[in-house]
């Protein structure tokens, strides 16, 4: 029977899938002749479902990579099935996606399919010149490189970054997603990226442990389902979160859920419902039961897997429908508003009040990426936390408030005030750089979660590598000693300041959602590591003695606060073209000094609390090392001692 629910498993998904799309087309109207350049039927159902056979492709890749990664053994024989699995599906993906780049053309060019030098051309046009049909091209290649990479890459480490390459394969998908003009675009952007990823996670989990069962004895079964349902538990939460996000930016209010849209939005809101029932019973009574009696796994359990995959792929197929249904909220772009500001039009957004000091409190621009990250961070240190009391052992309460104040704090740069006006007001914009890098991480690093996870997390025992493994090869690994390394972290702090704002990657990291995103990434890390070459608790390869951290520290800080000044000083504006053109009746020039003494004087609040860190740490090393020795001297009856004194009273003897 084993075999037949193999087979049958994945028939099923294709064909809930197919059949949802269908459906939901048919009710939402997404398939229905266009008034004008129709491209036809076949192109108008087709599109459709080729996507959803791109999302399946993608699931079976990504899924399975990342099972491979979290929860198999490269000693046994499911590690290279896995890959063999993940590179079948990263072939179908890109099988797929060259179709629906295909149907894609041929929809926005209206040109009939021919074999003449004209649709030769457009097609040409069209992949190289146009950022949809160069968004599904790249998407292709990606798909076929992963293909290769799949067969001819079996090494652990390697295949992490094989993974996050098969992730970027669906970020050109979430950018195309909502128009690039629109009102709400970054939140858009970034909730259908998350919605994908995760839900692509989640599917592929369960896809690639269908395939593998036969190799598995049921007590290799049953840890394998326990990692599993971990992951699917975090995906679910995403996947939730985001859909959430993505609804009430196209619904508005609630009385639009009566639409064909919003009734396909509910009908995918039950489904999730439906999915979210299904983890809690796998989880709380098979998974655990059959972990506690060691029990084998019943047939009916995988017929209720195979129930699970209908359902994903209904809500698969709901989504491709959903995708071609109009908005209740229409998408209009802010280039089309008779009415609409110069920053209207640069930001895409409609503008916010104009500051004040009670608005950093009261304004919010949620970034559901950063809000998930805060969550799951908190959540997860707490978990640890918990884990070390239950098992009698102590962690410092200190450390615990610091971390959960430094994500309270990473939390409010990304969502509050600061990120609404950091678009329009360089000053603003600093504020957040000055908070990212130094204030965040001097609350973060004393929260030693490197550490924490080392202590509270299990070690696994066959071969495969979960979290704790990860992050300790991450910590020693060369790379990492190389950035852990005090002056390293003290050029990447300072010299990133310079080759930030004056390359063209400050006017990236404004203008681009992606930019900006990975801009928050990047002030973090070299804040995070800068900090903990001076206070960290975390294991790094070298330490500098006390009194050079103080002098490295001072010299840091003094480049820093050369930057502030040439910032304030200048007469030279900076993204003059973006920040000199918002129109909001401000003096952009003086904003931007004012960032400039942003950086000057807000950098040295943390600056002193380093140091004070710093010169508490140096006295308490001593005090330990005077008890470590007074300790031995008690226990050695002050053998050390005696010796020194023999010493001297034989070098007295000799001169003598």
């Amino acid at each position: 029977m084993l075999r037949y629910v193999r087979i049958i498993g994945p028939a099923v998904l294709v064909l809930a899938a197919v059949l949802a799309t269908l459906a939901g087309l048919s009710f939402g109207g997404g398939a229905a002749a266009q008034l004008l350049a129709d491209p036809g039927p076949v192109v108008r159902w087709g599109l459709p479902i080729a996507k959803v056979l791109v999302n399946i492709g993608a699931a079976g890749m990504i899924g399975a990579l990342v099972l491979t990664c979290f929860a198999l053994s490269p000693k046994q024989r499911e590690f290279n099935t896995a890959l063999d699995f993940a590179a079948a599906a990263a072939a179908f993906f890109t099988v797929a996606a060259a179709v629906t780049g295909f149907f894609t053309m041929l929809q926005v060019t209206n040109v009939p399919l021919s074999f003449d030098d004209r649709f030769s051309a457009t097609a040409g046009q069209f992949f190289t010149q146009i950022a949809m049909g160069q968004s599904w091209l790249i998407t292709t290649l990606i798909g076929a490189a992963i293909t290769v990479l799949c067969f001819a890459v079996r090494n652990q480490t390697a295949l992490v970054f094989v993974t996050a390459f098969s992730v970027v394969a669906l970020i050109p998908m979430a950018q195309q997603g909502h128009s690039a003009e629109a009102s709400g675009h970054n939140a858009a952007v970034t909730a259908l990226g998350l919605h994908i990823i995760f839900a692509a996670i989640w599917l592929g989990g369960l896809l690639t442990i269908i395939v593998l069962r036969k190799q598995w004895s049921d007590k290799r079964l049953i840890t394998i389902l326990g990692r599993y349902s971990s992951v699917a538990l975090v995906c679910f939460i995403v996947v939730a979160a985001s859909g959430y996000i993505s609804a009430e930016l196209r619904i508005g209010t609630f009385d639009k859920l009566l639409t064909p849209y919003g009734i396909l939005v509910l009908t995918k809101v039950a489904v999730l419902i439906v999915l979210g029932c299904f983890g809690v019973v796998q989880r709380r009574f098979f998974i655990d039961r059959m972990q506690r009696a060691q029990q084998a796994v019943a047939p009916w359990f995988w017929w209720l897997v195979v129930a699970e995959l209908g359902f994903m792929g209904i809500a698969s197929g709901v989504a491709a429908a959903l995708a071609k249904t109009a908005t209740p909220v229409v998408q209009v772009a802010t280039t089309e508003i008779p009415t609409s500001t110069p920053a209207q039009i640069l930001t895409g957004n409609l503008l916010p009040p104009p500051l004040t000091f009670e608005r950093y409190f009261t304004e919010w621009n949620i970034d559901l990426l950063w809000v998930l990250f805060c969550a799951f961070g908190i959540f997860f240190y707490l978990a640890g936390v918990w884990r070390l009391h239950k098992r009698g052992d102590k962690w410092p309460v200190f450390r615990t408030i610091s971390w959960v104040l430094g994500m309270i704090t990473l939390f409010y740069i990304t969502n509050g005030g600061v990120n609404v006006y950091q678009q329009y007001l360089f000053s603003t914009h600093m504020l957040s750089h000055m908070a990212l890098t130094m204030m965040v991480p001097v609350l973060l690093v004393p929260g030693a979660p490197v550490t924490l996870a080392a202590r509270a997390i299990a070690k696994r025992k066959d071969g495969s590598r979960g979290p704790r493994e990860w992050i300790l090869l991450a910590v020693h690994s060369k790379p990492a000693g190389i950035l852990a390394n005090p002056f390293v972290a003290a050029l990447l702090f300072v010299g990133s300041l310079w080759v930030f704002y004056y390359t063209p990657i400050f006017s990236w990291a404004t203008t681009d959602h992606l930019g900006h995103e990975w801009m928050i990434v990047h002030f973090l890390i070299t804040g995070y590591l800068f900090v903990q070459s001076l206070i960290g608790i975390d294991p790094v390869p070298y330490r500098l003695p006390y009194a050079f951290r103080l002098l490295l520290l001072l010299g840091t800080m003094a480049f820093h606060a050369f930057f502030g000044l040439a910032i304030m000083t200048g007469t030279g504006l900076m993204l003059a073209d973006w920040y000199g053109a918002m129109g909001w009746g401000n003096d952009a020039l003086a904003d931007q000094q004012m960032g400039g003494g942003i950086a000057w004087s807000v950098g040295e609040i943390p600056t002193i609390a380093l140091a004070i860190a710093v010169a508490i740490q140096w006295s308490r090393s001593d005090e330990k090392e005077t008890k470590r020795l007074d300790r031995n001297a008690d226990r050695t009856g002050e053998a050390e001692l005696n010796e020194y004194n023999a010493r001297l009273a034989r070098l007295a003897a000799h001169d003598r």
